[in-house]
């Protein structure tokens, strides 16, 4: 069973740009062999954004980002929720992921790690189980918050796939201050995990949940 056997997947992303870090290779590709990939980031971030910057900046930087690796306008879904307040309104984000469950049905969902540092992070993670636990799911790495992550599932990518990652994570102009932003590392991280399987690039994934 290869990615592509799934037809409907869901990216949860805690903020705008944590999907792309984390799975924009495995995106493109999906979205190459048409499956219908649906991205939904729940907080654009607006306290976190630097000075020079409009508040808003981020909702249009994800929409730039997300069309760079073939998500249509449609498919793209952004919640207004206040980045580090997460923990706090766990039940407001589990309802609309409830509502993403009952309108999408998706066949996976793709989301943080439980073990993510980030408390924005680990609530998407969390809640994310509980309204997609008839589904497979797997999450997808954040090297910097992820201190004991498992690499138990690995999606084989081309160039032409870490091209594209690259280029919607450089849609981040208000990021670009973040040395993970650098293209040197986000390719050498994909170069590393396409390593450990003998190919070009790589991602890597946590398995919560394979239904076959």
């Amino acid at each position: 069973m290869n990615i592509e056997s799934f037809k409907n997947v869901l990216v949860l992303a805690p903020h705008t740009d944590d999907g792309e870090f984390g799975c924009g290779g495995t995106m493109a590709r999906l979205i190459e062999n048409g499956v219908t990939v649906t991205y939904a980031a729940f907080s654009t971030a607006a306290k976190s954004v630097p000075e020079g910057f409009p508040k808003d900046v981020l909702k249009h930087e994800v929409r730039a980002a997300t069309g760079v690796l073939g998500i249509p306008p449609e498919d793209l879904k952004v919640y207004d929720f206040e980045v580090r307040t997460f923990p706090t309104v766990r039940q407001d984000i589990l309802e609309e992921m409830i509502v993403l469950q009952r309108d999408l049905d998706p066949d996976c969902v793709l989301l943080p790690a439980l073990i993510d540092l980030h408390q924005d992070h680990k609530t998407i993670a969390e809640e994310g189980l509980r309204a997609f636990k008839r589904t497979t799911v797997l999450a997808y790495e954040i090297p910097w918050n992820n201190l004991n992550f498992s690499q138990q599932a690995y999606v084989r990518l081309e160039e032409r796939h870490i091209e594209k990652k690259v280029k919607a994570l450089q849609c981040y102009a208000s990021q670009g201050h973040r040395n993970y932003l650098n293209e040197d590392y986000i390719r050498n991280v994909a170069l590393t995990r396409g390593i450990n399987i003998s190919c070009g690039y790589a991602e890597v994934f946590e398995v919560y949940r394979w239904i076959l």
